[in-house]
């Protein structure tokens, strides 16, 4: 194991996969929260489109699928807020674009390529430091935006009050759907476009079963993130399985745990109540 460590490229997926687990889990309780799951696998996939026009243009997949994608959260919050079309619409409209251009890209593209695939079912052993840099750069954007942490949970909890409290909660939505954008496309390398909505949904729903208080479900869902991906990340090694698929799998252990958890406690306490008895 400690072998293992020492490899280069081992360093190197380890250090991405935890910090992305790690940011996705932070911003993943306010997905789930706000009932936004549908956000990330809408996101994803209109990353693959930005991803598949860098390969038609032959530059940097990172550098084209981010504003593609940041463009394409900035359209669906605004769809949202300015007609009366829900969320999920929003989202299903341009799910379907994006997924649309990525295919068209992708056909007029001359020569076999396999970073489409790299990127549509993630690759955490290939990370190259660029890759790397891209994802401390996501960690030290999601650690400076603590300070808005509780604005954001307060527009969670009670939006109409945070309004009525004069925040900027529109401006809020928009900036909050940029970060989980950008997260989404540097989280592509890692786990793939096909599962990084699970990196969002299911840490920040297994801390929702331990725990009703915003802020102990949110430092529960960044552990559970980050534990989840080293585990997942080790047992693909030693299994000789698919990364992104074995951290998934990790990730949904962890929430079968903390359901079975959360159950037995509602049965406990439901036993020590008078009034069910």
């Amino acid at each position: 194991m400690l072998e293992l460590v020492t490899l280069g490229f081992m360093q190197r997926a380890l250090a991405a996969g935890v910090v992305t687990a790690a940011v996705a889990g932070y911003y993943g309780v306010f997905v789930v929260q706000r009932g936004m799951s549908f956000i990330g696998s809408g996101l994803a996939h209109a990353a693959f489109g930005g991803v598949a026009l860098a390969l038609l243009l032959g530059g940097e997949p990172l550098w084209i699928a981010v504003p593609f994608t940041v463009v394409a959260a900035l359209l669906i919050t605004w769809v949202r807020d300015r007609t009366e079309l829900s969320l999920d619409a929003a989202i299903g409209i341009l799910f379907a674009t994006a997924m649309a251009l990525g295919i068209i890209f992708i056909s007029r593209i001359p020569t076999y390529t396999t970073d489409a695939f790299t990127y549509l079912f993630g690759s955490i052993l290939s990370v190259t430091w660029t890759d790397l840099w891209a994802v401390l750069a996501v960690g030290v954007i999601a650690a400076a935006t603590l300070p808005l942490w509780g604005r954001w949970a307060y527009a969670t909890i009670d939006r109409e009050a945070a309004r009525a409290d004069r925040l900027p909660v529109r401006l809020d939505d928009y900036l909050l759907s940029v970060l989980i954008a950008v997260t989404i496309v540097v989280a592509a390398k890692v786990v793939g476009i096909v599962l990084i909505s699970a990196f969002l949904v299911i840490p920040a729903a297994s801390a929702r079963l331990l725990s009703r208080r915003f802020l102990a479900m949110t430092i529960i869902s960044v552990i559970l993130g980050a534990g989840t991906a080293a585990v997942g990340l080790f047992a693909s090694y030693f299994m000789d399985a698919p990364s992104g698929a074995t951290i998934i799998l990790a990730q949904t252990s962890a929430f079968i745990i903390c359901l079975a958890g959360a159950s037995l406690a509602g049965r406990r306490a439901a036993g020590k109540c008078p009034e069910c008895s």
